[in-house]
Parts: structure tokens; C-alpha cells; sequence
């Protein structure tokens, strides 16, 4: 009642329309795997009827290349385990395939799990667009740099061949003055494109070895750095980190490089963690032969790292069944290291996690 002082408060607000109004997809599972209650967003999205998506388990609805990983991650959940940015394909009534975006939240007394997802095919369309075009970029680039290297190779020895034929020439034997001059310019010209091959080859040398912006580089600041950025996903996973930084904590490195090996290598151990345990990634610092070596762990999924071990690091390369997976990110931390003079090692063990050893150049 309002006494002319003070409004009153309504407290009673129906959280009804927040779930039917919504863009974004919210449902209600049983634990036996049926939709208890869909939003019409759900409906609109896969093209079903309420009635419809009640009466099938989920699973019917699902792409069929997804249905094994969506059990296996959706198993956690059954006994408590939140789950959040797990992406699957659904098929619509009329036969499109849509991407999904989920968070599940389970109540196990009751259990249900209450889930909401984002529809990303938007997103899933353009990152396909964006890899097919680095794939080709990244195809062409070694087409030319080696048909750089190919060329100069190829032209560099006839012209040494010409100038040893040059220097075994005996000049005094041509009396003709207008000769001898003509011989002294083509030796003089094959030396000046010898050279200029010869530098050429260099150039390409230095811009494959790309040693500019280089500085020392602390690689705690780069972890946190990443952590800060990652924070909601970390957090979501319930990931914890071992950090052992004694043997060195300073790389000279390029800085922008070093966040992106460590922003892949953080996001691949959350994304294949392992479904019945927390991530736990460790990172340590040792020297070993005069090299600063730094080893990245985690005790995730794993793969068979001796069967894939000509594979690990190619563009495209894929060894879970994770839809999310591009095959980019290790590709990306290869050539980082790589092209810097270092070198990068895996080993991994279906179940019980990767290791990944990176020596640094120098």
C-alpha cells in the first residue's frame, strides 16, 4: 500500500517471460537425456515443435559425428560438474546443421540440468572461411619462398661455373684489345650477379629467421597476462596452474610471440581436459646443455603422440574428436618457435595428459 511516502516494491517477479522472450536457447534436461522444457528460441532454432523436441531423447537431434564426444563430455555433468563452452552440431527438421554454444548447470536432487546455449553457426561459418584462406596463404607463401630458393640455387651455379672458367683463362694469349675488354665485362658481370644471387639468399635467410622486436621477455608477466584474459574460462574449468620459474624467468624473445605459444598451449590444455578431473597445468623452467629449456604439462585427455608424431605440428592437423578443433593453434606455436632459431617437442599419453618441451634460441 502506497502511504503517499514510499512506493511499494513489487517481489514477485515471473521469471516467465525472461525465458520465453529470450534470443538465446534455454531448455531443461532430465538426466535420462529428454528435454523437461525448451524455449520457443530452441524451437525456432532446430525447427521442431515443443511437442516434438519432448517426445525424442536429445541425442536424436544431434549431428551424428557429435553424439559419442556430447556423451562422453555430458557424463561429468550427471555427477555435479558444471560444463561450460562445449560446442556440438545440431540437425533442424529441415536438415541444416547448426553450431551450439552450451553452459550446463545440473541440480543432481532433482536431476535436471539447467542449460543455455548460443547459436554460433555465424561464427563456425566465418572461422572455416578464415582457415581454408590461411591454409592457402600458408601454401603459396612455401611455393614461392621455395621457388625463391630454388631459383637462386639453380641460377648461382652456372654463374660460379662461368667465373671458374673466367679465372682459368689465360688473357694474355687474346691480342685483340676490343676482346679482351669485352671478356673483362662478362667477367665482371657474372661476379656482380654471383653477388647479388648470394645476397639475395641471405635476405631470405634473415626474413625466414624474423630476429627483429626481440627483448627479454618475463615469462611470468606473459602467463599472467594470459590468466587475466582466460580468467572467466579458467575459472569456469576450476583450472589451477604450477608455476616452478627457478631455473630462469626471462627469454629473449618476441613478446607477441611468446603470448600466443602460451595462449594456444593454456586454451588446448582446458578445451581436451580430461572429463574426470580438473585441469592442472604445470610449467617449469630448467638449463640443460647451456639451453634454456621450458616444459608445459597437463594432465588432460592426451593422444597417441608416437603414432601422430610426424603430424603434431601440420596446419589442419587433428587428434580428438573436439568440433572446435582447427588444427591451428600448435602450427602456430611450431613456427613461432621455429622460425626463431628454437625447437619444440611433444609427448602425450591417451588419459593421462601432453608434455610439450620448448628450447629457446641461443
Amino acid at each position: 500500500m502506497n502511504n503517499g511516502n514510499t512506493l511499494e516494491v513489487q517481489t514477485d517477479y515471473s521469471l516467465a517471460p525472461f525465458f520465453d522472450l529470450s534470443h538465446d536457447l534455454l531448455c531443461i534436461a532430465g538426466f535420462d537425456g529428454y528435454f523437461r522444457r525448451v524455449n520457443p528460441a530452441v524451437c525456432k532454432v532446430l525447427g521442431y515443435t515443443e511437442k516434438e523436441l519432448l517426445s525424442k531423447p536429445i541425442s536424436y537431434f544431434q549431428h551424428p559425428d557429435d553424439k559419442e564426444i556430447t556423451q562422453k563430455t555430458r557424463e561429468p555433468i550427471l555427477y555435479g560438474k558444471v560444463l561450460t563452452n562445449f560446442e556440438n552440431r545440431y540437425i533442424t527438421k529441415n536438415g541444416d546443421v547448426v553450431w551450439l554454444s552450451w553452459t550446463s548447470i545440473p541440480v543432481t536432487d532433482l536431476e535436471l540440468i539447467y542449460a543455455i546455449a548460443k547459436n554460433i553457426t555465424h561464427k563456425k561459418k566465418h572461422e572455416t572461411e578464415r582457415n581454408q584462406l590461411l591454409s592457402e596463404l600458408t601454401k603459396n607463401n612455401n611455393r614461392l619462398k621455395h621457388l625463391n630458393y630454388t631459383t637462386s640455387h639453380d641460377l648461382r651455379a652456372p654463374v660460379s661455373n662461368l667465373i671458374s672458367i673466367f679465372s682459368m683463362m689465360d688473357d694474355s694469349q687474346i691480342t685483340n684489345e676490343e676482346t679482351r675488354q669485352f671478356i673483362d665485362l662478362l667477367k665482371k658481370s657474372a661476379e656482380n650477379l654471383k653477388q647479388t644471387l648470394d645476397n639475395h639468399v641471405d635476405g631470405l635467410k634473415k626474413q625466414d629467421s624474423q630476429f627483429i622486436d626481440l627483448a627479454d621477455v618475463s615469462i611470468i608477466d606473459v602467463i599472467d597476462s594470459i590468466r587475466l584474459t582466460l580468467d572467466s574460462l579458467l575459472k569456469n574449468s576450476r583450472t589451477s596452474f604450477q608455476i616452478d620459474l627457478s631455473a630462469f624467468e626471462f627469454v629473449h624473445f618476441k613478446p607477441k610471440y611468446l603470448e600466443s605459444i602460451f595462449l594456444n598451449l593454456i586454451t588446448n590444455s582446458v578445451k581436451y581436459a580430461h572429463p574426470d578431473r580438473d585441469p592442472v597445468i604445470t610449467i617449469k623452467t630448467r638449463i640443460s646443455e647451456g639451453k634454456k629449456k621450458l616444459t608445459f604439462s597437463d594432465n588432460g585427455m592426451g593422444f597417441d603422440s608416437e603414432k601422430q608424431k610426424d603430424n603434431v605440428f601440420g596446419l589442419n592437423q587433428t587428434f580428438h574428436e573436439h568440433r572446435d578443433s582447427k588444427g591451428i593453434g600448435l602450427y602456430l606455436v611450431y613456427n613461432h618457435i621455429t622460425n626463431l632459431g628454437g625447437r619444440i617437442t611433444v609427448d602425450s599419453i591417451i588419459d593421462e595428459g601432453t608434455t610439450f618441451e620448448i628450447t629457446f634460441p641461443g
